[in-house]
C-alpha cells in the first residue's frame, strides 16, 4: 500500500502527513504492507521531496520577502546528475502567503521579486537546469517582481520604474529589456505549476486565488485590468503570447513573469505540471505500480484539487496503472475524477483553524475509518 500524499497547508509537511496517514492505515494493516512517499506539487515541500529522493544540497539565501522585508530560504542543488546542475526553487519560500500574517496582506502591493533573486542566486553557484515551483504563493503581480529582478525593466509613461506589486501595472507603459541581465544565460527553466488555470478571467489567477491571498472584491477588477495590461505589453514589446496559456495563473501569474524574462533573455523556458515533476523525481509511477492501493491527501479537496493537484495527478496516474485511490483531506467538499473514496479529517463542529492546530491525530483516525469502510466494502 502507497500513503503518498503533499502538505497540508499551514498544518502538517508532507512528510508529517504521509506519517500520520500511514500510522492510521496500520491501525488497520500490518504495518509491513506500508510505505510512505511524500509529495510535492510545486508548492511547499516540493524542495523536500526532491532532497529525499536524490544526493542534494540544501542551500541557504536571503531574498526579498513578499512584501520586501528580507527574508532566510532555502533551494535544493543536485551537482552531482550529469554535466549540467539542478537547482529546485519554490516560489513560496521567497513569496509565500505564509510569510505575510493574514491582517498585513496587501496582494496588490506584494511582489515576486524574491523569486527572481533565488533564481539568480542558483545560477551563480552554477546550476544551468533550474525548476521554479509556483504553488503557495502570496503574490498576484504576474511575476513582474521576478521579472524585474532577472533583468527587465517595467517603465511607466515617463520611463520611472514602476514599483513592485500587481496593482502598479496598470501604469505600466514599456518594458526594457536592456541592460539585459545575464543570471539566464545559457539555462533551461521548469516552471513547475499546481493547477492549470489562465493569467486572466473568471479562471484567472485573481478570480480564483486571490480571495485567499487578501483581494477583495472590489479590488480584483483593478488586478485583473493591470495583468492584462502586463500580458499585452508582453506580447507587443516581447513577441511572446502567454494570457490564455494553461497554467500562467499560477502562483498569481509568476509563470507570466518568468518566461517574459526568460525570452528576453534567450533562455529555454516551459510551464509544466509540477505535480508530474515531482513525481518522475520520486519514482511515483513505479511505487505505483508496485502497490495494490494507493492512498493520498492534502489540506482541502475543492474545486482546487482537479486543476492539477497532486491528488488529482496521483488518481490519474493510479487509475492509468489500474490501481485504486483513496484520499484523506482536512475538508472533503468533492472528489476528483479517480478517488474511489474519501474521508475528511475536520471533528465536527470545529473550525478550520482549530483543527490545523491539532495536527496528526484527526489526520491518523480519519485514515483509519477510510481503511476500514475500504475494507468492508471489498
Amino acid at each position: 500500500m502507497l500513503i503518498c500524499p503533499q502538505e497540508f497547508k499551514g498544518s502538517l509537511t508532507a512528510t508529517e502527513a504521509a506519517e500520520a496517514i500511514a500510522s492510521g492505515i496500520r491501525d488497520v494493516v500490518a504495518a509491513s504492507e506500508v510505505r510512505a512517499l511524500p509529495l510535492g506539487d510545486g508548492g511547499p515541500g516540493t524542495v523536500d521531496a526532491c532532497l529525499a529522493a536524490g544526493n542534494g544540497t540544501r542551500v541557504v539565501a536571503t531574498v526579498a520577502g513578499p512584501l520586501g522585508d528580507p527574508v532566510q530560504t532555502t533551494y535544493a542543488l543536485f551537482e552531482d546528475g550529469g554535466p549540467q546542475p539542478l537547482a529546485v526553487i519554490e516560489s513560496a519560500a521567497a513569496c509565500g502567503l505564509v510569510l505575510v500574517p493574514s491582517e498585513q496582506r496587501d496582494p496588490g502591493r506584494a511582489s515576486t521579486f524574491g523569486v527572481g533573486e533565488l533564481i539568480a542566486h542558483a545560477a551563480s553557484r552554477g546550476a544551468r537546469r533550474i525548476v521554479v515551483g509556483v504553488g503557495g504563493s502570496g503574490s498576484n503581480d504576474g511575476g513582474a517582481g521576478a521579472a524585474q529582478a532577472l533583468g527587465l525593466h517595467l517603465l511607466d509613461a515617463g520611463g520611472t520604474e514602476l514599483p513592485r506589486g500587481g496593482v502598479a501595472l496598470e501604469r505600466l507603459a514599456r518594458i526594457d529589456q536592456s541592460p539585459a541581465s545575464t543570471a539566464l544565460d545559457g539555462l533551461e527553466l521548469r516552471v513547475a505549476v499546481d493547477v492549470t488555470n489562465p493569467l486572466l478571467g473568471p479562471a484567472g489567477a485573481t478570480a480564483i486565488y486571490g480571495p485567499q491571498k487578501g483581494v477583495r472584491d472590489w479590488e480584483a477588477p483593478a488586478l485583473d485590468r493591470a495583468l492584462a495590461r502586463w500580458a499585452r505589453r508582453i506580447e507587443q514589446d516581447l513577441d511572446l503570447s502567454l494570457a490564455t496559456e494553461a497554467g500562467a495563473g499560477a502562483g498569481g501569474g509568476l509563470p507570466v513573469g518568468l518566461l517574459a524574462a526568460a525570452q528576453a533573455a534567450g533562455a529555454n523556458a516551459a510551464i509544466e505540471s509540477g505535480a508530474a515533476l515531482v513525481a518522475e523525481a520520486v519514482g511515483l509511477r513505479e511505487a505505483i505500480e508496485a502497490a495494490d492501493l494507493v492512498v493520498t491527501g492534502e489540506g482541502s479537496l475543492d474545486q482546487q484539487t482537479g486543476y492539477g493537484k497532486t491528488v488529482a495527478y496521483v488518481a490519474e496516474l493510479a487509475a492509468e496503472l489500474g490501481r485504486p485511490c483513496l484520499a484523506v483531506a482536512g475538508h472533503v467538499e468533492g472528489r476528483p475524477a479517480g478517488v474511489a473514496d474519501a474521508e475528511a479529517s475536520t471533528p465536527p463542529g470545529v473550525a478550520t483553524e482549530q483543527a490545523m492546530a491539532l495536527g496528526a491525530p484527526p489526520l491518523q483516525d480519519a485514515a483509519a475509518r477510510l481503511l476500514r469502510r475500504w475494507v468492508e466494502r471489498a
